[in-house]
Formats: structure tokens, C-alpha cells, sequence
């Protein structure tokens, strides 16, 4: 079986979220300022990985409270240090793209975790990114297109396949905040 393989979009994908989200809020209560649905599977009519994508928002990358509390809702904690890809002209302080990651067990639906400073770039990356592709339909099918060809091409080579993607993502990103001061965008509530 490939390393990447693109589905057509699935209805399941927001009840999957909704569950994994309700788990998650129950255990991290206040620690968690946001859980948002993020990633491909979040956006309506978007071919995506079969992976749920959540990012939780965090006042600080704790893994002292952070560990039982993922784990109390039956997710691991993944070990060592996780940044997220820095754009090209990004401020290149690397502890603004730093997060926590977390999986769901093997044998379970399969679900990334970031963990992210609330108000840090990476955290709002993510939800701008997604709010955009929500908002204008021929973005998401390109990307969605885009993804496809990757996959299609590199399904077996996952540094090949986001050594295009993120700079795409970061394309993306460029008319996203355009499209984010002419709508006088805010990062959303959380949504679990």
C-alpha cells in the first residue's frame, strides 16, 4: 500500500473529528484553548489524505500536562523536538514554528495532533489556511488537484511529495492573507 494516497472527499471525516475532538476537550478541559479541525479532512469538497488533522491551541508546550491529558483520552504523545515547515521569509525564530505531536494508537483511527502556542505563526497557519480553502472553492480544487499529482507521482516518497506541497501551501498562504485583511479574517472559536 502507498505511503500517500489521496481519497475523494468522505462525509464521515467531521463526525471522525467531532469524536476525536469530543474525547480530546473532555480530557485537556481548560488546558486545550482551542481544538479546531484542521488539515484537508476540515475542508467541504477537498480530496484529502485519510488522516484527521486537529490542532490543539495551548498557552505553553507543557509536556508534563500535556502527556496525561492526551493519553487520559487515549492519544500519544510522539517523542523528540517538531517544527513546522518555516515559509520563505517567515521570521526564522524557530520556537514560533515549534509544536507537540500526538497519534492515536495503532489499530485506531488514524489522527494527527499538533500541538501549538496559541498566537504563535504555525497556529495561525494552519486555521487561515483552512478558513481560506473554505472560502474560495477553485483554491481547494487546484490544491485538491495539486495533491492528486503528488501523490500520483511521489506515493511512496513522503519528502519528495512535501518538498512540492509546502511550498505550494505557502503559494497558498500568500493570497490567503490577502484574502484574510480584505475580510477582516480572526482566528475562529474553537470547535470541539
Amino acid at each position: 500500500m502507498p505511503q500517500i494516497e489521496i481519497l475523494e472527499p468522505q462525509a464521515r471525516w467531521p463526525a471522525e473529528f467531532a469524536e476525536i475532538g469530543a474525547r480530546l476537550r473532555g480530557a485537556l478541559g481548560p488546558l486545550a484553548l482551542a481544538i479546531n479541525h484542521i488539515g484537508s479532512t476540515s475542508v467541504p469538497g477537498l480530496d484529502a489524505k485519510d488522516v484527521i488533522d486537529l490542532q490543539i491551541s495551548v498557552a505553553a508546550l507543557d509536556r508534563g500536562l500535556i502527556k496525561p491529558a492526551l493519553e487520559a483520552a487515549g492519544y500519544l504523545l510522539r517523542e523528540g523536538d517538531w517544527f513546522d515547515h518555516r515559509p520563505a521569509g517567515a521570521d526564522p525564530d524557530c520556537q514560533l514554528w515549534a509544536k507537540l505531536m500526538a497519534n492515536a494508537p495503532e489499530g485506531e483511527r488514524r489522527a494527527h495532533i499538533h500541538i501549538r502556542v496559541r498566537g504563535r505563526p504555525n497556529e495561525r497557519y494552519a486555521l487561515l489556511f483552512r478558513d481560506f480553502l473554505r472560502a474560495t472553492r477553485a483554491s481547494a480544487a487546484s490544491y485538491g488537484l495539486i495533491k492528486r499529482e503528488l501523490a500520483a507521482r511521489h506515493a511512496d516518497d513522503v519528502d519528495a511529495y512535501y518538498a512540492v506541497k509546502d511550498p505550494v501551501c505557502d503559494l497558498i498562504m500568500a493570497a490567503s492573507e490577502l484574502w484574510a485583511r480584505d475580510a477582516d479574517w480572526r482566528p475562529p472559536p474553537s470547535d470541539a
